[in-house]
């Protein structure tokens, strides 16, 4: 299953409601959501500095969690980040799968 790291910042609407609900609350949300399309949240942490929120999760495809995404940045709460997370394993596969490649100007 894919994994991908979710970073998010709050806007002032955000930020206000995670201070009246409260981070486990919004952990809840997220992870019901997730759920909903047969994803797990895996890790869940918020920051301080440019992210207030960082998020691993598992989802069954690109397709469902580009839903999430979209729906997340609709609701004009949070400015979010998606980044597929790639496994050591899937690494080496890659590293083995022959590329013919001409950089510009050579």
């Amino acid at each position: 299953m894919p994994k991908f790291l979710v970073q998010a910042s709050y806007a002032a609407e955000g930020a206000k409601g995670l201070l009246a609900d409260g981070g486990s609350k919004r952990i809840q949300v997220v992870g019901d959501m997730v759920g909903q399309l047969g994803g797990a949240i895996e890790a869940a942490y918020f920051a301080f500095g440019g992210d207030d929120i960082c998020i691993i999760v598992d989802m069954p495809d690109n397709a469902s969690m580009t839903a999430i995404a979209l729906t997340v940045a609709a609701a004009g709460i949070a400015n979010v980040r998606t980044t597929v997370l790639i496994t050591p394993e899937e690494v080496d596969a890659a590293s083995g799968i022959a590329v013919t490649y001409s950089p510009p100007g050579a």
